[in-house]
């Protein structure tokens, strides 16, 4: 069975190999398909990324669940987003990333996101810390909320679903420094384990959305809950038809960050 870091070595060349399809395709206007709602899109470069992915960790022999493809997931299942941010992608924008994350027995132990066209990369795996462009990063120690500099998203079903976090991005965004809509969950994650951003929520996640980062954030010293407080449960992901509410932080602000979503 192979280790944690031999494996990483495996998920940093496919996510390396699978960025050289993606940089093919940015800011050539690429052409798209839409998937669940209007604004929820795919391209050739998601889906050839993705095969590439699972091609590539097929010889470690575990589950793999991509979010173009699917896949059953087991106790020990490697969640892929092969295009992270793709509506950033179709317009030339440059915050986009392949994501994956290993999730073992309930407990993320293994996470890369590679942002190719910013020239970044992040890692973790369980106990070793995150690394940023191969330095090891922290979560801030920013202590108030009315210090902190937030991240979030919108769903895509916004147009028609009042569940659409706005009422939550107005209230945070006259509390705070500010907050940063990205495009892509992963990267916020990402900037959250690296003392970009304090802190981060949203609502209505798929595992792949964060499973690379929920290990970014923790192994940099970070905490992740529910909306409520409670404790993130990863093994929703076994779960299809769950949707995850996420908060991320650097653990001072997090209570209070609860609060004020409440």
């Amino acid at each position: 069975m192979s280790s944690l870091a031999e494996m990483l070595l495996t998920v940093r060349d496919a996510a390396s190999r699978a960025s050289e399809i993606l940089l093919e395709g940015y800011r050539s206007k690429p052409a798209r398909q839409t998937k669940a709602t209007a604004i929820d899109f795919v391209t050739e470069f998601d889906q050839r990324s993705e095969a590439l992915i699972l091609e590539l960790l097929a010889p470690l022999g575990i589950a793999v669940v991509g979010e173009e493809g699917g896949g059953t997931p087991a106790e020990r299942t490697f969640y892929v987003d092969p295009l992270d941010g793709t509506t950033n992608f179709l317009h030339g924008h440059p915050f986009f990333c392949v994501s994956i994350g290993l999730i073992d027995e309930g407990e993320p132990v293994l996470g890369l996101v590679h942002a190719p066209a910013l020239g970044v990369t992040w890692e973790a795996v369980r106990g070793c810390g995150t690394l940023r462009n191969g330095v090891e990063c922290k979560v801030t120690d920013t202590a108030r909320l009315e210090d902190s500099l937030l991240a979030t998203g919108f769903p895509y079903d916004r147009r028609t679903s009042s569940d659409d976090n706005l009422r939550e991005f107005s209230k945070l965004k006259k509390i705070t420094h500010g907050v940063r809509r990205g495009g892509s969950a992963a990267i916020d994650l990402a900037m959250v384990a690296d003392g970009t951003f304090d802190g981060y929520w949203e609502m209505k996640l798929n595992p792949w959305d964060w499973a690379a980062g929920a290990t970014l954030v923790q192994e940099a010293g970070g905490r992740l809950s529910r909306y409520d407080g409670s404790p993130f449960d990863v093994r929703t992901a076994r779960d299809a038809s769950i949707r995850a509410e996420l908060i991320a932080s650097n653990g001072a602000i997090h209570d209070v960050l609860v609060d004020a979503l409440r």
